[in-house]
C-alpha cells in the first residue's frame, strides 16, 4: 500500500471500512463512512435534541425521525412564539351570518351594512341585509 497513513477506518464494529473520506458525527465525535454516518445507522448515544430556534424549547424526537420536519412540526402547531402564532392566524375574519363557520383572509364587508361576511354571502341578498340609515360617503 502506497499511502498506509490516507484515511480512517469506520468506527461502527460491523464495518470497520477503510475510507478515504472520512465524516465525523457531530454528536460523538466518532469517524464513520457514508454509509453508518447518520444517527439511526450508528446508533449514536449522543444525539442532540433539537431546540426550537422561536420560542428555546426542546423538542423530543424519536430515534430515526428527523429534526428539521419535527422542529418544523412544533412551529406549525405548538410554538407559543409571536411570529408562530401570529402565522397560524391567517384566516381570522368570520361570517357574520347565523349558522356561518367561514373564515376569510380578508375583511369582506357589505356596502350596505357594512359587517363582515364570507364569500358566499357577501351579496345582500345572500345575508338578509338591513342598511344603515346613514350614508356611506359624503356625497351619498
Amino acid at each position: 500500500m502506497e499511502f498506509p497513513d490516507l484515511g480512517e477506518h469506520c468506527s461502527e464494529n460491523s464495518c470497520k471500512h477503510l475510507d478515504f473520506l472520512p465524516l465525523r458525527c457531530d454528536a460523538c465525535e466518532e469517524i464513520f463512512c457514508k454509509d453508518h454516518i447518520t444517527y439511526a445507522n450508528h446508533k449514536c448515544i449522543k444525539v442532540p435534541v433539537p431546540v426550537c430556534p422561536l420560542c428555546n424549547t426542546p423538542i423530543p424526537i424519536k430515534r430515526g425521525e428527523m429534526p428539521d420536519i419535527k422542529v418544523g412540526e412544533h412551529i406549525d402547531r405548538d410554538c407559543q412564539s409571536d411570529p408562530a402564532q401570529n402565522k397560524r392566524k391567517i384566516f381570522t375574519n368570520k361570517c357574520s351570518k347565523g349558522g356561518c363557520k367561514q373564515k376569510e383572509m380578508i375583511r369582506v364587508t357589505c356596502d350596505q351594512c357594512h359587517i363582515n361576511y364570507c364569500l358566499k354571502h357577501r351579496h345582500p341578498l345572500d345575508h338578509d341585509c338591513k342598511p344603515e340609515d346613514k350614508p356611506v360617503s359624503k356625497s351619498g
